[in-house]
């Protein structure tokens, strides 16, 4: 054995050979340890993210079974809008409409579980594709997740730049079709209540909140997950 995945890959393959059929306990941290010759904390790595994924259940004291019934949780991963452009064969840039440290909305500190009005980066970047409004992203950041750094967000948007600098543990998404607001019709060049389709995300990294961000996509736009 040589790391956590490794002895993922071997608690899977005896799951899924019916070695410890659903229901079954599996041996303990320590026992696991000792057989694959890894550290118990190895082990737990690897029983944590099967757990993660619904493959086993670890409750405290009564240790690790294999489920029941196995649900295959989905992972979303945060498209870097610049690939995502590129992908279609068109040509990508960005334009930095506003980016200002202001007191957040109570709506918007709430949702990130931050103090009333406390102090946000907010940024407004309109992403292009083949030249043309492709989406507006307006993001409250919390100026928290840029200790030691001070990234310039007129060179690098700030959805490539958290994508590749902020390592994120949780969050959520909703996606929902809204007719388009003032601003929205202005920036993207469409009929005021032009009905859009609308991502609203909030992130959340090891030391807490770090952002909740609305895209606001133009007209005819299709999203594709895999899981």
């Amino acid at each position: 054995m040589q790391g956590w995945e490794d002895v993922r890959a071997e608690v899977l393959r005896r799951i899924r050979a019916r070695d410890w059929p659903p229901g079954a306990l599996i041996p303990g941290e320590e026992a696991l340890a000792t057989e694959f010759g890894v550290a118990r904390a190895t082990v737990n790595r690897a029983l944590t993210a099967l757990a993660e994924a619904g493959v086993v259940e670890r409750k405290k004291r009564a240790g690790t079974r294999v489920s029941e019934l196995p649900v295959r949780r989905a992972r979303l991963e945060i498209p870097v809008i610049r690939l995502d452009v590129l992908s279609r064969g068109l040509a990508y840039g960005f334009k930095l409409l506003a980016d200002r440290m202001v007191p957040a909305p109570v709506p918007v500190a709430a949702r990130l579980g931050l103090p009333e009005h406390a102090p946000m980066r907010y940024l407004e970047t309109l992403h292009l594709a083949g030249g043309r409004p492709f989406v507006l992203e307006t993001r409250w950041l919390n100026p928290a997740v840029l200790v030691g750094e001070q990234p310039d967000f007129s060179a690098v948007s700030a959805n490539e730049w958290l994508v590749t600098h902020v390592s994120l543990v949780s969050g959520d998404i909703a996606f929902t079709a809204e007719a388009a607001a003032a601003r929205e019709a202005e920036v993207m060049g469409v009929a005021s209540g032009t009905p859009l389709l609308v991502a609203e995300r909030t992130t959340y990294g090891t030391s807490g909140p770090v952002t909740l961000v609305r895209l606001a996509h133009a007209p005819g736009h299709r999203v594709q997950m895999t899981f």
